[in-house]
């Protein structure tokens, strides 16, 4: 059975987690990082030099970086499914993929510490501000290219929905206004409904 180190507050654990749902893959997730320690012991840094969560554990096989195994998932389970099989299809997903990483998460991160897990009084308006006018051009951005089709990158679903799913998840957690994005809205709605996104997307922010 699959293993998935890491809490579920961590976005990045959730990655991993609504996609061995959508495989329907049996797993356990056993609590590490942050408040639940584990990461720093010999035993947890053998599988993960970073100290970071997640970590997968697939027999004698470990891999950490959420979105590589949310790919290396979907490619053992689900090719030409939820990894496709057309090399331009598989690109686009890539490549939206990379982008929640370097683009989108930057932008929104802050905003998320700031409200979450910054106490009320030490939070800084500004650092606020500035990751809301950075995510907000990323969002409409999102919301055009969803407009040309059902989901990230075509009109199936891929593996490239899943980590942005998760962004989208946290991002509208906020308590912060949020313009309306019909086109994004109802892609995260129709995957919100899925039975796999339960205990992932219906989950209050930590």
């Amino acid at each position: 059975m699959l293993k998935i180190w890491g809490r579920l507050s961590s976005i990045n654990v959730r990655k991993v987690v609504l996609a061995a749902q959508l495989l329907e893959l049996p797993f356990e997730r056993i609590d590490a990082g942050a408040a639940f320690g584990i990461t720093k012991t010999p035993e947890y840094l053998a599988r993960n030099p970073n100290a970071l969560v997640p970590t997968l554990e697939d027999g004698d096989f470990n891999l950490w970086e959420s979105n590589v195994i949310v790919r290396y998932l979907c490619a053992k389970h689900s090719a030409g499914g939820l990894y496709p099989q057309d090399l331009r299809t598989r690109f686009e997903a890539e490549r939206w993929m990379d982008w929640q990483q370097t683009t989108l998460n930057g932008a929104g991160r802050e905003a998320f510490i700031q409200l979450v897990r910054t106490p009320e009084g030490q939070r800084s308006a500004q650092a606020i501000a500035t990751s809301v006018a950075a995510t907000g051009p990323l969002l409409a951005m999102l919301d055009a290219h969803l407009a040309r089709r059902r989901f990230l990158a075509g009109d199936t679903l891929t593996m490239a929905d899943i980590p942005i799913a998760c962004e989208m998840h946290r991002w509208w957690g906020l308590p912060l206004p949020h313009p309306a994005h019909a086109n994004l809205q109802g892609w995260y709605d129709g995957i919100q409904a899925l039975h796999a996104a339960r205990g992932v997307l219906d989950l209050p922010l930590s």
